[in-house]
């Protein structure tokens, strides 16, 4: 009987052992996988934060449609890229096409190119299609003129007056779509 006793107790001991190694390597298992996902979700997250970067600080693409920029843009939209540094280092001036926060509406974007910055005078016709007498403005101090490039179809400076410069949001500077229309947007 005690024969029978040894031999229970080695395979009771022999079985513990084999469970607490299979637990091991389970867990081993775990840990690789664990160990994984965190390194893939820093990764992920190390480029959401270089995208944010990009995108609201040097670069971004911008859809712009509507007949205010014609004929330099297309009425059916182009794509262009507008880059976020030159307006907050004052490098932008007459000619320049930029993106602007709409002084009426501040969920909506415009597309339009200074005409005059702070200090300059500037003559417009408050009614292109309707009168060809016009009026002249001094933009103030931390102000930009804009317009569209179409007055006949553009609502801009002519409407709501010289734009605060903090309202620009960036200067574009290339198109990108459509393929046939790639390349530099000239002054």
């Amino acid at each position: 009987m005690d024969d029978n006793k040894i031999d229970d107790d080695h395979f009771s001991k022999r079985f513990t052992e084999k469970v607490h190694c299979e637990k091991r390597a389970s867990m081993g298992q775990w840990r690789s996988v664990v160990k994984e996902a965190i390194d893939r979700t820093v990764i992920i997250a190390k480029f959401l934060c270089l995208l944010h970067v990009t995108n609201n600080y040097i670069c971004s693409p911008t859809l712009v449609y509507g007949p205010s920029m014609l004929p330099t843009l297309n009425l059916t939209g182009d794509v262009l890229l507008a880059e976020h540094v030159s307006h907050r280092v004052g490098r932008v001036g007459p000619g320049d096409v930029v993106l602007v926060r709409s002084p009426r509406n501040p969920r909506k974007m415009l597309t339009k190119r200074i005409v005059g910055v702070e200090g300059d005078k500037v003559n417009f016709y408050p009614d292109p299609a309707n009168s060809n007498q016009y009026q002249s403005a001094v933009v103030p101090k931390g102000h930009v003129w804009i317009q569209g490039d179409n007055v006949y179809a553009s609502r801009d400076s002519r409407h709501f007056g010289p734009v605060p410069y903090g309202l620009i949001e960036g200067k574009a500077f290339l198109r990108v779509w459509p393929p046939d229309c790639f390349g530099r947007l000239d002054q």
